[in-house]
């Protein structure tokens, strides 16, 4: 779900494709197969369905998956915000792929593949009309490719997350606590573009949080970070990969910062939807 259906580097059906090619992929898996259900408000234009639907086709084949699969649905005018879809997908594990956060260690390392915050920013500033020097645009993208070079058997990755909604702080608060591990991050080293940090000193909020719908958060084995990163930055949507902290192992299921000023805060959950209707 996404208000407005159309914005700066993407649509709707873009979003729906890559979502859940995104969610197979930092399971391990080689997506293969994907079904679309559409929840389409009476007044929603022929134009406008065909525009978003010609953009999951290409979305799709450009990915290599096929949509094989859906369902259509009709609701009343004021019901449906002109557009729900629903996807889900099937991959393909390879043999001896394992990546769960039960994995996790102190000593590994957290690395992230690029700036944060830029889907959020896109949709919202377009939503309120703001007019930014240099437009925003969504870094909405199938992931699968950049991911698939990463993992194989024995290649240290041990956990993958795409911080969507609640951004990546709401991310490294779940790993922190699914692996019963502390995790602190560097503020100065968490890739934000100047736009987005600008854009969030005005409305307020804290690019942390904001959602992302093109990159990935890995954690890997202290040893093999750098062959990791190496490995992302090769690949255009790896090319601003940065290791942005380290796994520790007190105080067990928090996020620490260290902040640009040189003191440490505690990094919480995002408390609530700071910014409805974004993926």
């Amino acid at each position: 779900m996404v208000n407005p259906i159309f914005f700066p580097g993407g649509d709707i059906g873009k979003l729906a494709v890559c979502g859940t090619i995104n969610d197979l992929a930092v399971g391990g898996a080689r997506p293969v197969y994907l079904s679309a259900a559409f929840i389409i408000e009476e007044g929603l234009t022929l134009e406008e369905l065909t525009r978003v639907v010609e953009s999951m086709a290409k979305t799709a084949d450009d990915a290599g998956v096929q949509i094989v699969t859906g369902d259509t649905k009709v609701v009343e005018r004021g019901k449906g915000d002109k557009l729900f879809i629903n996807t889900a997908g099937i991959g393909v594990v390879k043999d001896g792929v394992e990546l769960s956060p039960s994995r996790i260690t102190p000593g590994d390392a957290v690395i992230v593949s690029g700036s944060m915050g830029d889907h959020g920013i896109a949709v919202m500033a377009l939503r309120e009309g703001m007019e930014m020097g240099i437009p925003v645009e969504s870094d909405c993208a199938p992931l699968h490719g950049l991911i698939g070079d990463l993992i194989s058997p024995g290649d240290g990755v041990k956990a993958m997350r795409d911080p969507t909604r609640g951004g990546l702080a709401t991310i490294l608060n779940e790993l922190a606590s699914q692996s019963g591990t502390c995790i602190v991050v560097e503020e100065e080293v968490i890739p934000v573009k100047d736009t987005v940090r600008g854009a969030c000193e005005i409305l307020g909020f804290d690019p942390l949080y904001l959602a992302n719908e093109g990159k990935v958060v890995v954690v890997v084995s202290g040893e093999a970070a750098d062959g990791v990163l190496e490995r992302m930055r090769k690949n255009p949507l790896g090319a601003e990969a940065r290791i942005i902290g380290t796994v520790v192992d007190e105080p067990k299921g928090h996020v620490l910062l260290k902040t640009c000023i040189g003191n440490t805060r505690v990094l919480d959950m995002l408390s609530g939807e700071q910014l409805p209707r974004i993926c």
